[in-house]
């Protein structure tokens, strides 16, 4: 199931009422993690293109991240997946993978993906409206091993999500300043 509702974000101290469309697995009230996180952009870009540049170089923290995750997960039957490769796409249709994140719905200024397991099933929806970029995330728990993976995990997403904001401006704001050049 995916909600569709407005945004209301905050943006570098102003506010924003989105008009693009956001999904989640379920409505707000029935979700066991949300969060929203907008940034305005210097430069007109598709949601591909952001999530281009935010996957690229992931560092050597997340790497070791996800491996930490993989190694803990797999002792409970979770499937591992490895991170993010850095692997650029120029093209992206429902039902293709994303890394480890199945392509449920793609335009150019919206992608939902997604992972399901049973212990939980995650959903990020990137959105882009009037160069301002919003990354969505909500999670469904099922069993004991979701929740209790959630609470590491659910601080740390939303570090990461903040810092991949930044990333993508700095990668908008340079690239500005060497077209101007």
């Amino acid at each position: 199931m995916v909600d569709q509702s407005a945004v209301f974000t905050q943006v570098e101290g102003l506010s924003l009422v989105g008009t693009s469309v956001v999904h989640t697995l379920r409505p707000l009230s029935e979700l066991d993690y949300y969060d929203c996180r907008s940034a305005a952009l210097a430069a007109d870009i598709s949601v591909l293109e952001a999530w281009n540049i935010i996957t690229a170089q992931t560092g050597w923290f997340m790497r070791l991240a996800f491996r930490v995750r993989d190694r803990i997960s797999s002792l409970f039957g979770v499937k591992r997946i490895g991170g993010f490769s850095g692997s650029r796409r120029q093209t992206v249709s429902v039902g293709d993978y994303l890394d480890f994140f199945l392509v449920e719905h793609c335009a150019p200024d919206v992608l939902v993906l997604t992972e399901r397991d049973r212990h939980l099933d995650v959903m990020i929806c990137l959105s882009i409206t009037a160069r301002v970029v919003t990354i969505t995330s909500s999670v469904v728990t099922h069993n004991a091993f979701g929740r209790a993976y959630m609470v590491p995990v659910g601080p740390a997403h939303k570090v990461i999500i903040q810092r991949n904001l930044r990333q993508l401006q700095r990668a908008l704001a340079e690239g500005a300043s060497a077209l101007s050049d």
